[in-house]
């Protein structure tokens, strides 16, 4: 086992996230949306922050948008990024992740990005992004 998958932390999916990391296992990204007023929203809470309603579905999304922010963390063995991205196809939600296959350095804002999913090991994949290959 590499370092990554041994070092990584693992999420502990719960009631209101079995179905997102079910999604990620299967290399999808979904998304809660509310059944009465359509707001997307991450994490995948049980009420709507918007209206309140407990209805909701999940939504296969493409997992595109942009960096909206970012930094590099200089505290570790290794400098790494943390990004939030904002997604094209679900408005005013943004997702906290790290960007891959890009050096620290080239990160922008507005860099258009996609996501990708790394194995960690045991069925579990977490979402990343890495640039838009265009």
């Amino acid at each position: 086992m590499s370092d990554a998958v041994s070092t990584t932390i693992r999420p502990v999916p719960d009631l209101d996230s079995q179905q997102y990391w079910n999604g990620c296992k299967n290399r999808e990204l979904l998304v809660r949306r509310c059944g009465s007023c359509n707001t997307y929203r991450i994490p995948p809470g049980p009420g709507c922050p918007k209206c309140g309603s407990m209805k909701s579905d999940w939504v296969k999304i493409q997992g595109k948008g942009e960096i909206f922010t970012y930094t590099v963390v200089h505290r570790a063995k290794v400098p790494y990024n943390i990004i939030v991205v904002s997604l094209l196809e679900a408005d005013d939600v943004h997702m906290l992740s790290s960007l891959v296959d890009c050096k620290n350095e080239d990160i922008h804002i507005g860099m258009p990005v996609e996501v990708v999913f790394e194995d960690i090991g045991e069925g579990m994949m977490l979402p990343k992004f890495r640039p838009a290959r265009t």
